[in-house]
């Protein structure tokens, strides 16, 4: 395998992380590590960065680290994906 995998859930990381020994290559988890909130599924996977913006925005950050894929690009990417740079990270401490 060539690219990145990239393991997106709407539940805890600790579902994709059973897997990523049988998978070669960078593996990268996004999942919704958090409890306690209560608001519609669109809301949530934006508020756990699992949404599409931030799975394409995590592929496009794994590119950059091993392929041809300019790090100076992601701000860009940033921009057109409405990402806030300065969110919260919403896993929990």
């Amino acid at each position: 395998m060539n690219g990145p995998v990239i393991a997106v859930t709407d539940y805890i990381k600790r579902v994709p992380d059973q897997i990523p020994q049988w998978v070669p290559g960078q593996y990268i988890m996004l999942g919704t590590d958090g409890f306690g909130r209560s608001d519609t599924r669109e809301a949530l996977r934006r508020h756990f960065e699992v949404d599409a913006e931030h799975i394409a925005y995590a592929a496009l950050r794994a590119f950059s680290k091993s392929f041809d894929f300019e790090p100076a690009r992601l701000s860009s990417a940033m921009d057109i994906l409405n990402i806030d740079p300065q969110s919260i990270d919403p896993a929990p401490a």
